[in-house]
């Protein structure tokens, strides 16, 4: 008797444990999939959003987070499946952008990696320095740390004291962080013109060493050539007009030149006392280059300027269709300006009433200016 109620206990025992092994199997399976499932499941976002990450935020808290907005569900697995994959730990901070459809497995994948939201910052080919300053300033999220500095306490600040900030940055589009300053963007815009100034200087045609004594000077050429004109095939074409007239000791006498010395002054109409009033940048009184670049150059700018064409032409006359024509003679060029310029009223008086003398080698020529 004892012995049957012993073998019955020892089978109940072992039915017992065998059930329990069982419930234990399928509870782990069933957390297994839970588990494995999480990190796929898309967040609850039903249009693109940014999550902002504060320094020093855990991977639990974030989670939790998640969860009080109602975007993931039972957070818990995947806290399991962050321990079991060892991920548990350092976030970066930053901006991440979540997008419908996104999983928890690619948002901790961009926090592991730390690939933030990237804002930009487009600096425009033909811009002033007050421009580039302008949209810094209206920038919604660049922090603006150029705000209260004078330009020659910027330029330090940005690693080239002593030179003026017009022309120093190069025109491109530049992506930032949130929380990353403009004085951060302008280093690299700086050290991307040095480096597109080197190339193109490099690069050029050997015959504008006889004109041009250095790299700085042609930045300032490109700025004139980027000025003038906005189209590609004629920057080559201007640029050795320009080229040419220096060598002869021309006068430059270009429109842009003398606006950009104006300053806030110009309203947008140029006038003939604009053009005998003498300044630094007023080609029309001085000759050779203006003291500093005028505006952002382009990498077109710089090499036209650094490997103009080829000829004989000395001047060039809008056509008022933003192209030019040119011409090697002073004959011809008048002739221009009466086809071209005579329908354009007040501008076409001032040149037809405009006389302009420069000296060229040794005897005076009449010249209008562009």
């Amino acid at each position: 008797m004892t012995a049957t109620l012993f073998t019955i206990f020892l089978r109940l025992l072992l039915w017992g444990t065998a059930a329990l092994a069982l419930v234990l199997a399928a509870a782990a399976m069933w957390l297994a999939e839970q588990i494995l499932a999480a990190p796929l499941e898309p967040l609850a976002i039903e249009t693109p959003l940014t999550l902002q990450v504060e320094a020093g935020t855990s991977a639990h808290s974030l989670l939790a987070r998640l969860e009080r907005e109602g975007r993931l569900d039972r957070a818990w697995r995947m806290r399991l499946w962050l321990r079991w994959r060892g991920q548990g730990g350092h976030i970066e901070q930053g901006e991440y952008l979540l997008l419908p459809g996104s999983t928890p497995l690619a948002l901790f994948e961009d926090l592991r990696t730390g690939r933030v939201v990237r804002h930009t910052l487009t600096l425009i080919e033909g811009w002033r320095f007050s421009q580039v300053r302008a949209a810094i300033a209206a920038h919604p999220v660049l922090v603006d740390d150029t705000a209260g500095l004078e330009a020659a306490a910027l330029m330090a600040a940005v690693g080239l004291a002593e030179l003026s900030p017009e022309g120093r940055f190069f025109p491109a589009i530049y992506d930032f962080k949130r929380g990353e300053g403009a004085l951060s963007v302008l280093r690299r815009a700086a050290a991307r013109l040095e480096a597109e100034l080197e190339q193109a200087w490099s690069g050029r045609d050997q015959a504008v060493d006889a004109v041009l004594p250095g790299p700085d000077a042609a930045l300032i050429l490109a700025s004139l050539v980027e000025k003038e004109t906005a189209a590609p095939a004629e920057r080559p074409l201007i640029a050795g007009v320009f080229l040419r007239r220096l060598a002869l000791g021309m006068r430059l006498q270009t429109d842009p030149s003398v606006i950009f010395g104006l300053g806030d002054a110009f309203d947008g109409d140029l006038k003939r006392s604009h053009l005998k009033a003498d300044g630094p940048y007023n080609t029309y009184t001085r000759a050779g280059l203006p003291p500093t670049p005028i505006a952002l150059v382009g990498r077109a700018a710089l090499e036209a300027a650094l490997r103009p064409a080829a000829g004989e032409t000395l001047y060039f006359v809008s056509r008022g269709d933003g192209t030019h024509v040119f011409s090697d003679s002073y004959d011809k060029h008048l002739e221009y300006v009466r086809r071209y310029q005579a329908p354009r009223g007040r501008q076409r008086r001032r040149l037809a009433t405009l006389t302009i003398r420069c000296m060229c080698r040794g005897s005076r020529r009449a010249w209008w200016g562009t």
